[in-house]
Protein backbone atom coordinates (compact mmCIF):
# COMPACT_ATOMS: atom_id res chain seq x y z
CA UNK A 1 0.00 0.00 0.00
CA UNK A 2 1.21 3.62 -0.77
CA UNK A 3 0.16 6.41 1.63
CA UNK A 4 1.60 9.59 1.59
CA UNK A 5 3.12 11.13 5.04
CA UNK A 6 0.14 12.78 5.56
CA UNK A 7 -1.90 10.08 5.56
CA UNK A 8 0.20 8.33 7.83
CA UNK A 9 -1.44 10.28 11.19
CA UNK A 10 -5.09 10.44 9.76
CA UNK A 11 -5.52 6.83 7.55
CA UNK A 12 -7.02 4.22 10.26
CA UNK A 13 -4.65 2.47 12.57
CA UNK A 14 -5.25 -0.79 10.53
CA UNK A 15 -5.19 0.60 7.12
CA UNK A 16 -1.20 0.88 7.75
CA UNK A 17 -0.79 -2.99 8.35
CA UNK A 18 -0.30 -2.38 4.25
CA UNK A 19 2.28 -0.17 4.27
CA UNK A 20 5.74 -1.82 2.38
CA UNK A 21 8.40 -0.77 4.05
CA UNK A 22 10.66 -1.61 1.65
CA UNK A 23 9.31 0.80 -1.01
CA UNK A 24 11.36 3.29 -2.71
CA UNK A 25 8.74 5.81 -1.97
CA UNK A 26 8.13 5.00 1.94
CA UNK A 27 12.31 5.13 2.40
CA UNK A 28 12.50 8.57 1.61
CA UNK A 29 10.73 9.76 4.21
CA UNK A 30 9.25 7.10 7.05
CA UNK A 31 9.92 9.15 10.64
CA UNK A 32 6.19 10.26 10.47
CA UNK A 33 4.58 6.60 10.19
CA UNK A 34 6.85 5.50 12.91
CA UNK A 35 6.24 8.36 15.07
CA UNK A 36 2.63 7.63 14.97
CA UNK A 37 3.21 3.30 15.63
CA UNK A 38 5.49 4.99 18.74
CA UNK A 39 2.29 6.72 20.12
CA UNK A 40 -0.80 4.65 19.38
CA UNK A 41 1.15 0.38 18.47
CA UNK A 42 4.20 0.58 19.14
CA UNK A 43 4.77 -3.09 18.32
CA UNK A 44 3.16 -3.80 15.52
CA UNK A 45 2.67 -6.20 12.56
CA UNK A 46 3.00 -5.15 8.78
CA UNK A 47 3.27 -7.27 5.92
CA UNK A 48 6.97 -8.07 4.68
CA UNK A 49 7.77 -8.23 0.87
CA UNK A 50 11.12 -9.75 -0.27
CA UNK A 51 12.44 -12.46 -2.37
CA UNK A 52 9.26 -12.79 -3.84
CA UNK A 53 7.15 -13.78 -0.45
CA UNK A 54 5.45 -12.37 1.68
CA UNK A 55 5.97 -12.96 5.37
CA UNK A 56 4.34 -11.38 8.63
CA UNK A 57 7.31 -9.13 10.71
CA UNK A 58 6.71 -7.45 13.82
CA UNK A 59 7.81 -4.29 13.87
CA UNK A 60 9.21 -2.41 17.41
CA UNK A 61 9.60 1.37 17.39
CA UNK A 62 10.66 2.87 20.91
CA UNK A 63 13.91 3.26 21.91
CA UNK A 64 13.59 1.18 25.21
CA UNK A 65 11.93 -1.93 23.57
CA UNK A 66 14.22 -1.63 20.61
CA UNK A 67 17.67 -1.75 22.99
CA UNK A 68 15.68 -4.77 25.24
CA UNK A 69 15.30 -6.48 21.63
CA UNK A 70 18.90 -6.31 20.58
CA UNK A 71 20.08 -7.00 24.11
CA UNK A 72 17.61 -10.20 24.68
CA UNK A 73 19.97 -12.77 22.33
CA UNK A 74 18.13 -15.61 24.02
CA UNK A 75 14.52 -14.71 23.31
CA UNK A 76 14.90 -13.13 19.74
CA UNK A 77 17.86 -14.86 17.76
CA UNK A 78 19.29 -15.00 14.53
CA UNK A 79 18.69 -18.74 13.39
CA UNK A 80 15.60 -19.31 12.40
CA UNK A 81 16.06 -23.09 12.72
CA UNK A 82 16.24 -22.35 16.91
CA UNK A 83 12.91 -20.60 16.39
CA UNK A 84 10.46 -21.76 14.51
CA UNK A 85 8.01 -25.11 14.57
CA UNK A 86 8.95 -27.58 11.34
CA UNK A 87 5.57 -26.39 9.38
CA UNK A 88 6.87 -22.69 9.60
CA UNK A 89 10.06 -23.76 8.48
CA UNK A 90 8.80 -25.25 5.81
CA UNK A 91 7.42 -22.15 4.40
CA UNK A 92 11.01 -20.35 4.78
CA UNK A 93 12.06 -20.07 1.14
CA UNK A 94 15.19 -21.94 -0.26
CA UNK A 95 18.21 -19.73 -0.82
CA UNK A 96 20.60 -20.64 -4.00
CA UNK A 97 23.19 -23.07 -2.73
CA UNK A 98 26.05 -20.60 -4.47
CA UNK A 99 24.97 -18.43 -0.99
CA UNK A 100 25.50 -21.65 1.26
CA UNK A 101 29.18 -20.77 2.01
CA UNK A 102 28.32 -17.55 3.48
CA UNK A 103 25.85 -18.39 6.08
CA UNK A 104 28.14 -19.12 8.78
CA UNK A 105 28.91 -15.18 9.79
CA UNK A 106 28.72 -13.29 13.13
CA UNK A 107 24.97 -11.74 11.87
CA UNK A 108 23.42 -15.36 10.87
CA UNK A 109 24.77 -17.23 14.04
CA UNK A 110 23.46 -17.37 18.22
CA UNK A 111 25.27 -18.16 21.05
CA UNK A 112 28.46 -20.55 21.21
CA UNK A 113 28.92 -20.50 17.23
CA UNK A 114 28.54 -16.65 17.59
CA UNK A 115 30.72 -15.82 20.18
CA UNK A 116 33.79 -18.33 18.64
CA UNK A 117 33.63 -15.95 15.65
CA UNK A 118 33.23 -12.72 17.20
CA UNK A 119 36.60 -13.54 19.39
CA UNK A 120 38.41 -14.95 16.28
CA UNK A 121 37.45 -12.24 14.36
CA UNK A 122 38.20 -9.27 16.84
CA UNK A 123 41.90 -10.54 16.49
CA UNK A 124 42.09 -9.89 12.63
CA UNK A 125 39.88 -7.09 12.74
CA UNK A 126 41.46 -4.41 15.45
CA UNK A 127 41.21 -0.63 16.10
CA UNK A 128 44.34 -0.18 15.30
CA UNK A 129 44.08 -1.65 11.99
CA UNK A 130 41.72 0.92 11.24
CA UNK A 131 43.02 3.74 12.56
CA UNK A 132 46.24 2.89 10.37
CA UNK A 133 44.03 2.89 7.28
CA UNK A 134 43.31 6.77 8.03
CA UNK A 135 45.97 7.88 5.38
CA UNK A 136 45.07 5.86 2.72
CA UNK A 137 41.21 6.67 3.35
CA UNK A 138 42.44 10.32 2.89
CA UNK A 139 44.59 9.53 -0.30
CA UNK A 140 41.44 7.72 -2.19
CA UNK A 141 39.01 10.69 -0.62
CA UNK A 142 41.47 13.48 -2.50
CA UNK A 143 41.37 11.19 -5.71
CA UNK A 144 37.78 11.02 -5.69
CA UNK A 145 37.52 14.94 -5.44
CA UNK A 146 40.17 15.64 -7.88
CA UNK A 147 38.12 14.13 -10.73
CA UNK A 148 34.48 15.51 -9.68
CA UNK A 149 36.38 19.13 -9.24
CA UNK A 150 37.23 18.86 -12.55
CA UNK A 151 33.98 18.13 -13.75
CA UNK A 152 32.37 20.95 -11.21
CA UNK A 153 29.99 18.15 -10.25
CA UNK A 154 29.61 14.62 -9.96
CA UNK A 155 27.03 12.15 -8.24
CA UNK A 156 27.83 11.98 -5.26
CA UNK A 157 26.89 8.19 -4.12
CA UNK A 158 28.54 6.74 -7.16
CA UNK A 159 31.68 8.94 -7.62
CA UNK A 160 32.37 9.44 -4.40
CA UNK A 161 30.15 7.90 -1.45
CA UNK A 162 30.82 4.27 -3.17
CA UNK A 163 34.03 4.07 -4.46
CA UNK A 164 35.84 5.91 -1.49
CA UNK A 165 34.87 3.16 1.14
CA UNK A 166 34.74 0.28 -1.81
CA UNK A 167 38.55 0.93 -2.42
CA UNK A 168 39.21 1.51 1.09
CA UNK A 169 37.97 -2.02 2.07
CA UNK A 170 40.02 -4.08 -0.86
CA UNK A 171 42.96 -2.06 0.27
CA UNK A 172 42.29 -3.99 3.34
CA UNK A 173 41.46 -7.25 2.47
CA UNK A 174 44.76 -6.99 0.49
CA UNK A 175 43.14 -6.88 -3.34
CA UNK A 176 46.01 -6.13 -5.30
CA UNK A 177 45.49 -3.20 -7.12
CA UNK A 178 45.60 -4.36 -10.58
CA UNK A 179 42.19 -6.40 -9.51
CA UNK A 180 40.38 -3.43 -8.24
CA UNK A 181 38.03 -2.95 -11.31
CA UNK A 182 36.38 -6.86 -10.94
CA UNK A 183 36.63 -6.37 -6.99
CA UNK A 184 34.51 -2.81 -7.17
CA UNK A 185 31.94 -4.74 -10.32
CA UNK A 186 31.55 -7.98 -8.01
CA UNK A 187 31.08 -6.31 -4.74
CA UNK A 188 28.53 -3.69 -6.75
CA UNK A 189 26.83 -7.12 -8.27
CA UNK A 190 26.47 -8.85 -4.54
CA UNK A 191 25.27 -6.13 -2.46
CA UNK A 192 22.53 -5.45 -4.95
CA UNK A 193 21.19 -8.80 -4.06
CA UNK A 194 18.66 -7.16 -1.40
CA UNK A 195 17.37 -4.93 -4.19
CA UNK A 196 17.11 -7.37 -7.21
CA UNK A 197 16.62 -11.28 -7.49
CA UNK A 198 19.15 -13.49 -6.25
CA UNK A 199 19.59 -15.49 -9.13
CA UNK A 200 20.12 -12.67 -11.78
CA UNK A 201 23.37 -12.02 -9.53
CA UNK A 202 24.10 -15.28 -9.25
CA UNK A 203 26.98 -15.35 -12.04
CA UNK A 204 28.94 -12.91 -10.36
CA UNK A 205 28.78 -13.91 -6.80
CA UNK A 206 29.84 -17.84 -8.24
CA UNK A 207 33.28 -15.60 -10.00
CA UNK A 208 33.88 -13.38 -6.59
CA UNK A 209 33.72 -16.83 -4.85
CA UNK A 210 36.23 -18.33 -6.76
CA UNK A 211 38.28 -14.86 -6.61
CA UNK A 212 38.27 -14.68 -2.75
CA UNK A 213 38.77 -18.11 -2.08
CA UNK A 214 41.94 -17.85 -4.45
CA UNK A 215 42.71 -15.03 -2.54
CA UNK A 216 42.72 -16.96 0.98
CA UNK A 217 44.84 -19.75 -0.42
CA UNK A 218 47.38 -17.12 -1.08
CA UNK A 219 47.40 -15.69 1.89
CA UNK A 220 47.73 -18.99 3.66
CA UNK A 221 50.74 -19.63 1.61
CA UNK A 222 52.21 -16.23 1.61
CA UNK A 223 50.68 -14.44 4.56
CA UNK A 224 51.11 -10.10 4.08
CA UNK A 225 49.78 -7.32 6.17
CA UNK A 226 46.49 -7.04 5.47
CA UNK A 227 43.22 -8.18 6.75
CA UNK A 228 42.53 -11.68 4.37
CA UNK A 229 46.16 -12.87 6.51
CA UNK A 230 45.19 -11.76 9.92
CA UNK A 231 42.00 -13.32 9.16
CA UNK A 232 43.16 -16.59 8.05
CA UNK A 233 45.95 -15.89 10.89
CA UNK A 234 43.30 -15.83 13.85
CA UNK A 235 44.01 -18.39 16.60
CA UNK A 236 42.22 -18.72 19.71
CA UNK A 237 44.34 -21.61 21.67
CA UNK A 238 43.99 -24.42 18.55
CA UNK A 239 40.58 -22.80 17.38
CA UNK A 240 41.10 -20.85 13.48
CA UNK A 241 38.73 -19.64 11.08
CA UNK A 242 38.10 -22.33 8.11
CA UNK A 243 38.39 -20.86 4.11
CA UNK A 244 34.14 -20.87 4.27
CA UNK A 245 34.31 -18.51 7.47
CA UNK A 246 36.66 -16.17 6.31
CA UNK A 247 34.76 -16.24 2.81
CA UNK A 248 31.25 -15.47 4.61
CA UNK A 249 33.43 -12.66 6.89
CA UNK A 250 34.81 -11.10 3.93
CA UNK A 251 31.21 -10.67 2.15
CA UNK A 252 29.64 -9.50 5.69
CA UNK A 253 32.43 -6.54 6.18
CA UNK A 254 31.14 -5.63 1.83
CA UNK A 255 27.53 -6.09 2.78
CA UNK A 256 26.90 -5.33 5.96
CA UNK A 257 29.82 -2.81 7.05
CA UNK A 258 29.86 -1.06 3.23
CA UNK A 259 26.50 0.03 2.82
CA UNK A 260 25.93 1.56 5.99
CA UNK A 261 28.79 3.34 5.00
CA UNK A 262 27.99 4.54 1.91
CA UNK A 263 24.37 5.60 2.93
CA UNK A 264 26.11 7.59 6.28
CA UNK A 265 27.86 9.35 3.33
CA UNK A 266 25.42 9.87 1.13
CA UNK A 267 22.66 10.71 3.03
CA UNK A 268 24.27 12.34 5.57
CA UNK A 269 25.82 14.53 3.05
CA UNK A 270 21.69 15.21 1.65
CA UNK A 271 21.13 16.07 5.45
CA UNK A 272 24.19 18.74 5.62
CA UNK A 273 23.03 20.19 2.67
CA UNK A 274 18.87 20.50 3.84
CA UNK A 275 20.64 22.06 7.09
CA UNK A 276 23.51 24.96 5.72
CA UNK A 277 23.36 26.43 9.28
CA UNK A 278 24.56 22.76 10.72
CA UNK A 279 26.71 22.69 7.19
CA UNK A 280 28.41 25.86 8.04
CA UNK A 281 28.92 24.84 11.68
CA UNK A 282 30.84 22.17 10.35
CA UNK A 283 33.00 23.97 8.07
CA UNK A 284 33.83 26.80 10.90
CA UNK A 285 34.41 24.15 13.35
CA UNK A 286 36.05 20.71 11.98
CA UNK A 287 37.13 19.86 15.72
CA UNK A 288 32.90 19.10 15.64
CA UNK A 289 33.36 16.08 13.16
CA UNK A 290 33.53 13.40 15.55
CA UNK A 291 30.00 14.23 17.29
CA UNK A 292 28.95 15.19 13.84
CA UNK A 293 29.14 11.98 12.13
CA UNK A 294 27.15 10.26 15.24
CA UNK A 295 24.70 13.04 14.90
CA UNK A 296 24.40 12.51 11.19
CA UNK A 297 24.29 8.52 11.64
CA UNK A 298 21.28 8.95 14.30
CA UNK A 299 19.36 11.65 11.76
CA UNK A 300 19.71 9.71 8.48
CA UNK A 301 19.95 6.02 10.05
CA UNK A 302 21.75 4.22 7.08
CA UNK A 303 20.38 1.41 8.29
CA UNK A 304 16.87 1.69 8.87
CA UNK A 305 16.58 -1.54 10.61
CA UNK A 306 18.44 -3.98 12.57
CA UNK A 307 18.87 -7.55 10.67
CA UNK A 308 16.04 -10.11 11.42
CA UNK A 309 15.52 -11.58 14.34
CA UNK A 310 13.60 -14.66 15.46
CA UNK A 311 10.80 -14.96 18.47
CA UNK A 312 12.17 -18.14 20.04
CA UNK A 313 9.24 -18.28 22.56
CA UNK A 314 5.95 -16.62 22.65
CA UNK A 315 6.80 -13.28 24.08
CA UNK A 316 5.30 -9.94 25.08
CA UNK A 317 6.72 -6.70 23.85
CA UNK A 318 5.18 -3.42 25.01
CA UNK A 319 2.07 -5.27 26.23
CA UNK A 320 1.59 -6.93 22.54
CA UNK A 321 1.91 -11.08 22.14
CA UNK A 322 4.45 -12.15 19.30
CA UNK A 323 4.13 -15.49 18.19
CA UNK A 324 7.36 -17.94 18.24
CA UNK A 325 8.91 -18.07 15.14
CA UNK A 326 7.87 -14.82 13.80
CA UNK A 327 10.22 -12.26 12.14
CA UNK A 328 11.15 -9.39 14.76
CA UNK A 329 12.13 -6.03 13.39
CA UNK A 330 13.83 -3.84 15.70
CA UNK A 331 13.22 -0.27 13.73
CA UNK A 332 16.53 1.76 14.30
CA UNK A 333 15.27 4.53 12.63
CA UNK A 334 12.22 4.82 14.72
CA UNK A 335 13.93 4.52 18.05
CA UNK A 336 16.83 7.61 17.50
CA UNK A 337 13.50 9.91 16.68
CA UNK A 338 11.80 8.67 20.05
CA UNK A 339 11.38 11.77 22.24
CA UNK A 340 11.71 9.52 25.51
CA UNK A 341 15.49 9.36 24.58
CA UNK A 342 16.14 12.24 22.66
CA UNK A 343 15.62 15.70 23.60
CA UNK A 344 14.67 17.79 19.74
CA UNK A 345 14.72 14.47 17.96
CA UNK A 346 13.72 15.33 14.43
CA UNK A 347 16.45 18.58 14.75
CA UNK A 348 19.66 17.84 13.32
CA UNK A 349 22.36 19.06 16.21
CA UNK A 350 25.59 18.00 15.22
CA UNK A 351 27.00 19.11 18.63
CA UNK A 352 24.09 16.60 20.40
CA UNK A 353 25.69 15.72 23.96
CA UNK A 354 24.65 12.16 25.20
CA UNK A 355 24.12 10.94 21.69
CA UNK A 356 22.95 6.69 22.43
CA UNK A 357 21.81 6.44 19.27
CA UNK A 358 21.40 2.85 17.88
CA UNK A 359 22.71 3.20 14.02
CA UNK A 360 25.29 0.77 14.52
CA UNK A 361 22.90 -1.84 16.84
CA UNK A 362 23.58 -2.86 20.28
CA UNK A 363 24.12 -5.99 22.36
CA UNK A 364 26.20 -9.23 21.27
CA UNK A 365 25.52 -8.40 17.37
CA UNK A 366 26.99 -4.38 17.64
CA UNK A 367 28.33 -3.84 14.20
CA UNK A 368 31.75 -5.15 13.62
CA UNK A 369 32.69 -2.37 11.31
CA UNK A 370 31.28 0.48 13.17
CA UNK A 371 35.03 1.88 13.64
CA UNK A 372 36.07 1.66 9.76
CA UNK A 373 32.59 3.47 8.75
CA UNK A 374 33.09 5.81 11.52
CA UNK A 375 36.78 6.75 10.38
CA UNK A 376 35.77 6.72 6.85
CA UNK A 377 33.15 9.23 7.13
CA UNK A 378 35.34 11.42 9.13
CA UNK A 379 37.42 11.83 6.48
CA UNK A 380 35.13 11.76 3.74
CA UNK A 381 32.90 14.81 4.54
CA UNK A 382 35.61 16.67 6.36
CA UNK A 383 37.04 16.85 2.88
CA UNK A 384 34.04 17.12 1.11
CA UNK A 385 33.16 20.39 2.91
CA UNK A 386 37.18 21.56 2.76
CA UNK A 387 37.50 21.03 -0.73
CA UNK A 388 33.92 21.92 -1.98
CA UNK A 389 32.57 24.69 -0.57
CA UNK A 390 30.16 25.61 -2.72
CA UNK A 391 28.76 22.23 -2.92
CA UNK A 392 24.63 22.24 -3.62
CA UNK A 393 22.19 20.00 -5.05
CA UNK A 394 22.19 20.08 -8.64
CA UNK A 395 18.26 19.09 -8.68
CA UNK A 396 15.01 19.62 -6.22
CA UNK A 397 15.08 17.27 -3.54
CA UNK A 398 12.17 16.26 -4.61
CA UNK A 399 13.44 14.61 -7.72
CA UNK A 400 15.86 12.21 -5.84
CA UNK A 401 15.28 8.69 -5.90
CA UNK A 402 15.71 6.25 -2.66
CA UNK A 403 16.52 2.78 -3.37
CA UNK A 404 14.19 0.12 -2.29
CA UNK A 405 14.57 -2.63 -0.11
CA UNK A 406 14.59 -4.35 3.66
CA UNK A 407 17.31 -3.08 6.39
CA UNK A 408 19.17 -0.54 4.74
CA UNK A 409 18.29 3.11 3.70
CA UNK A 410 20.18 5.10 1.00
CA UNK A 411 19.64 7.06 -2.30
CA UNK A 412 19.93 6.36 -5.45
CA UNK A 413 21.73 9.38 -7.02
CA UNK A 414 23.13 12.34 -5.51
CA UNK A 415 23.70 14.67 -8.02
CA UNK A 416 25.64 17.82 -6.77
CA UNK A 417 27.55 20.90 -7.89
CA UNK A 418 31.18 21.86 -6.73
Amino acid sequence: MTLGTADFWTAPLSALSGVDITDARFKANPFPFYARLREEAPVFPVTLRRLRCEERAWLVTRYGDVLAVLRDDATFVKDPHKAMTPAQLRRVPSVPAVFGPLGRNLLSLDGADHDRLKVLVHRAFTPRMVERMRDQTQAVTDEALDRALRRSGMDLIADFALPVPLRVIGRILGVPGRDHGRFSAWTRAFVSVGHRSPLTVIPSVLAFIRYLRGLIRERRARPRNDLTSALVAAQEGSDTLTDDEVLAMIFLLLSAGHETTVNLIGSGTLALLGHPDQMERLRDDPALMGSGVEELARFVVPAETATERYAARDVEVAGTLIPRGELVVAVLASANRDPAQFERPDTLDLGRANNRHLSFGQGMHYCLGAPLSRMEAQVALTTLLRRAPNLRLRVPEGQLRWRSGFILRGLEALPVTL
